[in-house]
């Protein structure tokens, strides 16, 4: 495989006389315990109490930059049955009170119960549970007023413009991986054996309340180009997972699991299409991610996605790589990849990502991980943080930092575990991205 070079962003221009300011920390740098967060990024802690942020590719923190919306995990020791509820938690970044917005049931321990913002701070969503008829639905809250509406449809992300939301299956999540969907009895989930058309996709225009399922995972699976690279479907379990709007809402990008009924290791690959099911492209095939991968994100641009993934056998660890939308155009920009990166949300050459402890080529497997800023530009990277993790026996109760860009691209967000309890705290990245932009 031809690994190619592109520049996504020529628009940007960036003299070398202005990337002295970033430390010339590269590669396994980071194992050297004597490496030190950099002082140019402030990073406070804004609550703690078995408190997370969602995930990587969402900013916590409100369109205006005053509120920021978070889940409480009601415990960290067992996973959660059906009617057991978080809280919905709001920050105000002004004056530092925190408050409950409300319980849900629709939550699990990876992303809680979605909690995410519209275009605006009148828009607050996430996921909910009917624990009379165990239906999973979204709500809409308004902090500045404190009016909620129902919404029927699943949401794993809404778009960018608050108008739609999209989703796999919350229900059957629990099947395709814990920790990303909702907790229903069992009876209200179904398995998927081989290729269904029952299930896939879902879309949901929030204005109308329709929520309609756009593609099935029959359909997905057919109408991929090239193939997916799976050649008896039916010998396995096929579920739907992560289904993620680009910035501009014109395309959707998910991934499909296939589970070996012979309980082999899964399979996976990266679907990208249009919002109407149409479109339909194999990003990432079966064989490719096998390798080695994982954690994917759209890039500003929204042609372009980046993600972990292994293209060069000589090298510790994965790559970062970027590929279009198709497939094409794939591009190793950083090396070692590791936990959940993502570019900077106005097109600078940088990324922030962590790592998990197994992740060796960054970590030293001791209880922390880092938090890196990556100049895919000039190939060095800065420590913004060593975050502590929890020791868990059970990989369902970890936590990651799960960093994330607000949407200014000057504050990063990530989880931590100080005070041996789930927090989350905020970086100040205004030295690097101010000096990105005027070397």
């Amino acid at each position: 495989m031809r690994i190619t070079h592109q520049k996504f962003f020529p628009g940007l221009v960036l003299g070398l006389a202005g990337l002295f300011f970033l430390l010339p920390v590269r590669g396994q740098g980071l194992l050297d315990p004597s490496v030190k967060p950099d002082p140019n990024i402030p990073v406070r802690k804004v609550i703690s109490g078995n408190i997370i942020h969602r995930f990587h590719d969402t900013s916590p923190i409100s369109p205006s930059g005053r509120y920021l919306a978070l889940f409480r995990i009601p415990f960290e020791d067992h996973y959660p049955v059906a009617g057991d509820y978080g809280e919905v938690v709001l920050v105000d970044l002004q004056t530092g009170k925190d408050k409950v917005i409300t319980k849900s049931f629709g939550w699990e321990m990876q992303v809680g119960a979605n909690v995410q913002w519209g275009a605006s701070d009148e828009e607050l969503f996430f996921s909910q549970v009917d624990t009379t008829r165990w239906e999973a639905f979204t709500v809409c809250y308004n902090p500045l007023t404190g009016e909620s509406r129902k919404i029927d449809g699943w949401m794993f992300m809404v778009s960018a413009d608050g108008k739609k939301l999209v989703s796999h299956n919350l229900l059957n999540s629990f099947y395709a991986q814990s920790g990303y969907g909702v907790i229903v009895p069992e009876k209200f989930r179904t398995r998927n054996h081989g290729l269904v058309d029952n299930d896939g996709i879902f879309v949901t225009d929030i204005e109308r309340g329709e929520s309609r399922m756009v593609i099935s995972l029959k359909d997905m699976f057919e109408k991929a180009r090239p193939a997916v690279g799976i050649n008896d479907p039916e010998n396995y379990q096929i579920y739907g997972f992560k289904a993620m709007w680009n910035p501009q809402g014109t395309r959707i990008m998910t991934c499909m699991l296939f589970y070996p009924k012979d309980g082999s290791r899964r399979k996976v690959a990266v679907i990208t299409f249009r919002p109407d099911g149409s479109d339909v492209r194999c990003a990432i095939p079966t064989d490719q991610y096998a390798k080695g991968g994982h954690h994917m994100a759209w890039m500003p641009d929204g042609e372009h996605i980046s993600m972990n993934l292994e293209v060069n056998e000589q090298k510790p660890g994965l790559e970062i790589v970027t590929f279009k939308y198709d497939g094409t155009e794939l591009t190793e920009v950083f090396s070692p990849g590791s936990g959940h990166p993502s570019y900077h949300p106005k097109g600078l050459p940088l990324v922030v990502t962590d790592a998990y402890r197994h992740e060796t080529s960054v970590t030293l497997n001791d209880g922390y991980v880092p938090v890196r800023l990556l100049n895919t530009q000039t190939g060095t990277e800065t420590l913004i943080a060593r975050v502590r993790i929890p020791d868990v026996s059970d990989n369902s109760f970890r936590l990651d930092p799960h960093p994330t860009w607000d949407r200014t691209g000057r504050f990063v967000i990530f989880n931590g575990y100080g005070d041996s309890s789930r927090g989350v705290y905020i970086a100040d990245l205004k030295h690097y991205t101010q000096k990105t932009l005027n070397p």
